[in-house]
């Protein structure tokens, strides 16, 4: 078969988000242009990209920014260091230094658990950004010409040993390395024959709100849960405010079709379900313009359709919400997908790089360093699918059994569980 392709390019990358994005810039994994560099950290501007050339292609025509903001835990801000970004996005919002939550007997605000003061949390670290923020700090350091805009994937074919990628525009791609980032629709994890995300009976409402005077909220994380239903705010910096809401789908009349599309609805919905938290949460919602709004509907890939499926097939594999999407429940969806493309620059860096004779075959090396990713993402995957899908169910769970419960030991359970996954370290850009 003999396909008319218009560019070669090294690797091709099919979504500009998290994981896109960041490992996007990120071509060769050698510092000062050594294969075998020391553990530092490496900022794209310093990548040695030793002709090898990236490519993100992104379906819109510019960058997405949706969902406002989220919250990095400690895992994340690791791997933000590791690429020379941290420090300066660290400038852009404040550290979280506590938990406050709203006791189910008074319905007002506890005083929560400290995370700056106790010792077995001195090495933790959570922040709200912006989603904006965060995007445009590693585009910024990305090569010129990396991402390709209003370019949209509609069919993968192959031609020996490589891939060809058909764009909806007509043009076509031959690479050498296909990664699909293109969140939980992803066309390439169709093409790796992996099972289709499932709903989880659940939806979101996020929301971000400016307070031009001060916000006048301590560096916490709010959060109240129970009754089918998890709210919660916490400071991205003295002026805005992140804040969420997840409830069974069933809690939406089935007769307000347009609620997923009026922010005014979904406001007034929000504001029906914590009318008994204390009157600043409720302040949080009511002052958010109808602009800073969103809905979704929550779903995840069930933990053996990763653990079984095809995250990797030769020169093919998915990273961030394309491998794992998960529940929200334990903030692991971005800082997951920051460690995937770490992990996935240090494994495709030994794969380009490491050549071992002259008869020595590159896409061999390619298959191998695919499926040293692959392995080493995979029970990770499967643990934070799970663990997020098992605190959700906990704490928005109905019923005087579970209530009870949740208030003498599982919530013990489900803060632990939390920080465990955030105690995570993925590694150097460098072995």
């Amino acid at each position: 078969m003999k396909i008319h392709y218009h560019e070669d390019v090294d690797i091709v990358i099919v979504g500009a988000g998290l994981a896109g994005l960041t490992r996007g810039g990120f071509r060769v994994i050698s510092p000062a242009g050594s294969a075998t560099g020391s553990n530092h950290s490496v900022s794209p501007s310093q990548v040695c990209v030793l002709g090898l050339r990236a490519l993100v292609l992104e379906s819109s025509g510019s960058l997405r920014v949706t969902g406002f903001a989220l919250t990095l835990w400690t895992n994340a801000w690791k791997a933000l260091d590791v690429v020379g970004i941290g420090d300066s996005l660290r400038q852009k919002c404040i550290q979280i230094k506590g938990l406050k939550m709203v006791s189910p007997d008074t319905g007002l605000f506890t005083s929560g658990q400290p995370l700056d003061k106790d010792e077995k949390f001195k090495d933790y670290e959570s922040r709200c950004i912006r989603r904006k923020d965060l995007l445009e700090a590693i585009v910024n350091e990305l090569p010129p010409d990396t991402i390709r805009y209003s370019s949209k994937v509609v069919t993968i074919e192959e031609l020996d040993r490589f891939k060809i990628v058909h764009l909806a525009d007509g043009f076509i791609l031959k690479t050498k390395v296909l990664i699909g980032c293109d969140g939980i629709n992803s066309v390439v994890a169709r093409w790796l024959a992996l099972p289709a995300p499932v709903r989880v009976g659940r939806s979101a409402i996020r929301g971000l709100v400016e307070f031009p005077n001060g916000s006048g909220f301590d560096p916490k994380s709010y959060l109240s849960f129970g009754g089918g239903t998890r709210f919660g705010f916490r400071p991205v910096d003295d002026k805005n405010v992140y804040w969420f809401c997840t409830f069974a789908s069933s809690q939406v009349p089935s007769y307000d079709d347009e609620i997923q599309e009026n922010p005014m609805k979904m406001k007034q919905f929000v504001l029906g379900l914590i009318n008994k938290m204390p009157r600043e949460a409720q302040e949080v919602v009511e002052k958010t313009s109808p602009s800073n709004m969103s809905y979704s509907t929550l779903k995840l890939r069930l933990p053996w359709d990763v653990l079984f499926g095809n995250t990797v097939k030769e020169n093919v594999c998915v990273a961030g919400d394309a491998l794992h999407p998960m529940t929200p429940d334990i903030n692991q969806g971005g800082c997951s997908a920051l460690e995937d493309a770490i992990v996935l620059g240090r494994c495709l860096g030994e794969a380009f790089l490491k050549k071992s004779s002259e008869n020595d075959d590159e896409f061999d090396r390619i298959e191998k360093g695919l499926l040293k990713y692959g392995k080493e993402r995979r029970w990770r995957s499967v643990s934070l699918i799970s663990v997020a899908y098992c605190v959700g169910f906990i704490q928005q769970s109905k019923g005087k059994v579970m209530s009870f419960l949740r208030k003498v030991w599982l919530s013990n359970y489900t803060s632990t569980a939390l920080l465990k996954m955030a105690n995570y370290d993925c590694g150097d850009l460098v072995s």
